[in-house]
């Protein structure tokens, strides 16, 4: 029988977009910050479910990017729900919002939730101008995560290692203080939570850490493969396979974890279980 395949984490925007990057560039600093080197690549859906055809991806979680500007975010949107409606149960819309638009980036939410969408995310506190603790901002969209029961995904970032483009500050202490405060909800820490997977050693932190997934996006950029068995079996139910497509290719991506050391059950978790449970598939 054939291992189910989830990505966690791919990232596609409308074609138009693509063509008219260059405004988008001007528009927008953190998506200058990401997107302005020639190396960066942007795809549509279609091209998404292609590579999803040629490497045996069997559903995707997407989204476009965590715009400043909550008009692009919506129409973002509205062409994450198209491909949800083109390529049912293979793209599965997370809802891209501006938390700081305020009750309207909590309509966007209603508005994509209701039509099918299974998360919001993924946010990025650093390039969308505001703090992961600013209660005022982040507790309306907590509160949607929490009514909606869906999971709300946040950039998250390593405290030590190298820099590179799109590195934030969002890092295991602030991760820690915001889910004492929401302990309700149910949150997936992008690029394996800064590190935090590790201080899940520490009995209160693994307590306070009960509702937090990590997903492995941009794995190679940023750790040994090694990292898949050691955290793979320490938190097996909690570790979400994505690749941050198109930065990360699935296929090859994915022979490096089946020879990384990780449990056959293991790898059946990550790559596609915990997902399906995750987002009631």
């Amino acid at each position: 029988m054939k291992m189910k395949i989830i990505d966690f984490h791919t990232h596609i925007f409308p074609p138009d977009l693509i063509r008219n990057k260059e405004e988008y560039l001007k528009r927008d600093r953190w998506f200058e910050v990401l997107y302005s080197s020639p190396r960066a690549k942007m795809v549509t859906a279609d091209e998404l479910i292609k590579v999803m055809d040629e490497d045996g991806v069997d559903a995707a979680v997407t989204f476009s990017f965590a715009w400043s500007d909550l008009g692009i975010c919506r129409y973002c949107n509205d062409y994450v729900l198209d491909a949800m409606r083109r390529y049912p149960n293979r793209i599965i819309g997370f809802v891209a919002i501006q938390p700081r638009a305020g009750h309207e980036a909590v309509r966007e939410i209603e508005r994509c939730i209701e039509a099918g969408m299974k998360g919001i995310g993924e946010l990025m506190p650093n390039g969308q101008g505001y703090a992961l603790d600013d209660e005022d901002i982040m507790t309306p969209i907590v509160a949607a995560a929490i009514a909606y029961d869906v999971p709300l995904m946040v950039h998250t970032s390593e405290p030590v290692g190298h820099n590179y483009r799109g590195k934030g500050t969002i890092s295991p202490g602030i991760v820690y203080n915001f889910i004492q405060h929401h302990p309700e909800l149910t949150l997936v820490c992008s690029h394996w939570g800064g590190g935090l997977p590790f201080y899940e050693l520490m009995p209160e932190v693994r307590e306070a850490a009960v509702r937090v997934y990590y997903d492995t996006a941009a794995t190679p950029y940023l750790y040994d493969i090694q990292i898949f068995p050691i955290v793979g079996e320490l938190l097996r139910y909690k570790v979400l396979f994505g690749t941050d497509y198109p930065l990360v290719r699935p296929k090859p991506f994915i022979e490096k974890i089946k020879h990384s050391g990780l449990s056959k059950r293991g790898l059946e978790r990550i790559l596609g279980e915990n997902a399906e449970r995750l987002l009631k598939l």
